[in-house]
């Protein structure tokens, strides 16, 4: 009995060091993502804070694996733009340099105004350690301190600059995103949009990292057409300038309408998707058939908003409803973008309010759905 029990532990002894030796997988690569998002802590730190960080990323990994069984995700090596070079359409689907498919994984700033703290190399390099690989540059419009009304204009264009630099330097992409929301209608400030745009387009013309989303969220009572009067009015501001950008156009309804652009979409242009926005708490099963319908037919989609919440980006989490959303992108191949790097007090936000920092995040600075999206970008990422 006891050579038997010898012999079963030599063998799993074995087992275990060409298991160690061999396998890159989810685990090995989850832990190492972790350590590179709290690095800048731990210089800081003492060896208590130390002890306490060792037993948070543990829990974190843990929390990563079990996402990872629970949608059954492959994980998969993470696109960059000095890999994959300026991304492009082709029938429905977003790709790169060399036609490869490419899904985009990231983080949408909350209002730039409001929020400009988190516009700085570091937080971007803390988000790309994380597993993000696009940033979205979310530019209110209307609200107080939007562009087209009492917004500091130069202001907010050094941030989405400095955005675009960060970005860049961190070897991710990013969206120029013109925030209509309590417009509703985008045609309102057209022509702002025209001249913002085409400054923009101008200057990252020769940039491979740039997307530009032309209107966030058309709403109350805006249509398909108001949407694609508008978007014939400022796609030529964008084309003027490059002319192969990849371009995100909103649909009605808060960007849920994907079916009117399936119905009739923009022609004329190539690199053209539309979004489709969610909250897991609120939308389900009729905005998943909907989606799985438009991309059916080839409609190009990117979900450049998302959140686990309730749509008032408050309410419960709806974890299992937020993994049957990102399986079904996946599936597609379609990319996405969580909502919103902040502190607020609001369930949609990725800090928690008493996290005052603006890099370096710990998993313990992360609210729900910080946590949440954390093994969600991680789960995914083999590098």
């Amino acid at each position: 009995m006891k050579k038997y029990i010898a012999l079963v532990l030599a063998a799993v002894l074995v087992l275990g060091i060409f298991t160690g030796c061999g396998n890159k997988g989810n685990k090995e690569t989850e832990s190492q993502t972790d350590e590179k998002a709290t690095e800048s802590v731990n210089s800081a730190e003492n060896n208590t804070e130390d002890s306490t960080q060792s037993s948070t990323e543990n829990q974190n990994v843990a929390d990563t694996e079990q996402l990872t069984t629970e949608n059954g995700q492959e994980s998969s090596v993470l696109a960059c733009p000095s890999v994959n070079g300026k991304l492009h359409v082709e029938g429905s689907k977003l790709v790169d340099q060399n036609n490869n498919e490419v899904q985009l994984r990231g983080v949408s700033t909350h209002g730039l105004a409001w929020y400009p703290q988190y516009v700085t190399n570091d937080c971007f390099a803390t988000l790309k350690s994380f597993g993000a690989n696009v940033v979205r540059l979310a530019m209110y419009t209307y609200e107080s301190g939007g562009y087209c009304t009492d917004g500091d204009r130069q202001q907010l264009e050094t941030l989405v600059q400095n955005g675009v630099q960060y970005a860049f330097n961190n070897d991710m992409y990013v969206i120029i995103d013109w925030h209509v929301l309590n417009e509703g209608n985008p045609n309102r400030y057209s022509d702002v949009a025209k001249t913002f745009l085409a400054k923009m387009a101008q200057q990252y013309a020769s940039y491979n990292n740039v997307i530009y989303e032309i209107c966030n969220e058309p709403c109350k009572g805006a249509t398909w057409g108001d949407v694609k009067f508008y978007a014939s009015e400022v796609i030529p501001s964008i084309r003027s300038y490059d002319k192969d950008a990849v371009i995100l156009i909103g649909t009605p309804n808060w960007s849920q309408d994907v079916d009117e652009a399936v119905k009739d979409p923009v022609t004329g242009y190539d690199n053209i998707m539309y979004t489709l926005h969610f909250y897991a708490a609120t939308h389900k099963e009729d905005l998943q058939n909907k989606l799985k319908s438009a991309a059916d037919a080839g409609l190009p989609i990117f979900v450049s908003e998302f959140g686990i919440c309730s749509a008032d980006g408050n309410g419960q989490v709806d974890i299992d409803s937020a993994n049957s959303w990102i399986s079904l992108l996946d599936s597609y191949g379609i990319s996405y973008v969580c909502w919103n790097l902040s502190n607020k007090d609001e369930k949609s936000a990725l800090l928690t309010p008493a996290c005052d920092k603006t890099s370096g995040f710990t998993y313990e600075d992360l609210s729900d759905e910080g946590k949440w999206l954390y093994g969600v970008l991680t789960s995914h990422v083999t590098q």
